[in-house]
């Protein structure tokens, strides 16, 4: 697939438009890995966004207790493709010091089977451990070698433009902030974190891109989700996000019969972020891979955030 990569932040890493997200790999407890889906599905989406390019992909240490990361180190060995990876650091209450941080990333390391991972982020902040901290860690980890670049996720504009400058007097840039960013959330656009964020050269990475699925279409308030999302997105807001998803269907069949999905990324892309939908198979992976193969008008962006507006929050 034709498709122009972009820097990371100002690093001199370079990325797809796009990335995979693999919070959904070997997450039993959330996501019900095993139940519909398994190893040989997600063997298929990994091969298939290798073979398209799309080899940017984002874990944690907790998604699936560590699984999510042993299972890409995995199939990045057998593969043998170069790979940017981006996994979190947890902060949890007992983790307390920069020594927490070297040890979780000593954890990482070994599950992703690899010696240097490319973006290392600190998945929330946390009261108890100071952003200077934290920053100071990321920032001896470059130091080290372990980590190629430093990143933040769910940080607002205030801590945000904190941490950049805690980095920013160690000689480092702010890479990116990881945050919940889609039609469905539009929070970040709002605060003005977006503007912070393009105004410091920090990339915005989007999860969620999809709204936890509720912009595939595959929802309704006759079918909700069935697992944990029904409860954050019970029926009555099912109903009220009906007219978007209409307005969605209608731009795609006006590009050739695309999908809600691809709808749904191409927004993201629209705003400046970088959307890291989940997959699950490679039938997931060929839908959100294509989303690079067209653009939305300004127009159509428009009347997405008209309509977007109109559903108000959860």
């Amino acid at each position: 697939m034709n498709f122009t990569q972009i820097p990371l932040g100002t690093t001199n890493i370079k990325i797809p438009p796009l990335g995979i997200g693999a919070w959904a790999w070997g997450d039993r407890m959330f996501w019900g890995y095993g139940r519909g889906y398994g190893d040989a599905d997600i063997r298929e989406a990994f091969a298939y966004g290798m073979q398209a390019g799309i080899n940017f992909f984002d874990t944690a240490e907790v998604y699936g207790l560590g699984q999510s990361e042993k299972m890409i180190g995995r199939l990045l060995q057998a593969d043998g493709r170069p790979a940017v990876l981006a996994t979190k650091f947890f902060p949890f209450p007992f983790r307390l010091t920069k020594g927490s941080l070297q040890r979780a990333l000593h954890g990482s390391l070994r599950r992703l089977q690899v010696e240097t991972i490319d973006l290392y982020q600190i998945h929330q902040p946390f009261a108890l451990i100071p952003d200077k901290t934290m920053m100071q860690a990321l920032a001896d980890a470059v130091c080290a070698g372990k980590i190629r670049a430093a990143g933040v996720s769910n940080y607002n504009v205030e801590r945000t433009r904190q941490c950049a400058g805690f980095l920013k007097a160690a000689g480092l840039p702010l890479a990116s902030n990881q945050i919940s960013f889609s039609l469905l959330n539009r929070d970040p656009e709002k605060t003005g974190l977006l503007a912070l964020c393009r105004e410091l050269g920090v990339s915005v990475i989007a999860y969620s891109p999809l709204g936890m699925g509720m912009l595939s279409g595959r929802y309704t308030p006759e079918s909700p989700p069935r697992d944990f999302r029904g409860n954050r997105y019970p029926k009555e807001y099912l109903s009220r996000i009906l007219p978007l998803l209409g307005l969605m269907r209608e731009i795609a069949q006006a590009h050739g019969g695309r999908s809600t999905v691809q709808v749904a990324l191409n927004w993201v892309i629209g705003k400046g972020a970088i959307p890291i939908p989940g997959v699950k198979n490679k039938r997931q992976a060929e839908d959100v891979i294509s989303t690079l193969e067209w653009r939305l008008t300004g127009e159509e962006m428009a009347q997405l955030d008209a309509a977007s507006d109109a559903v108000g929050r959860r």
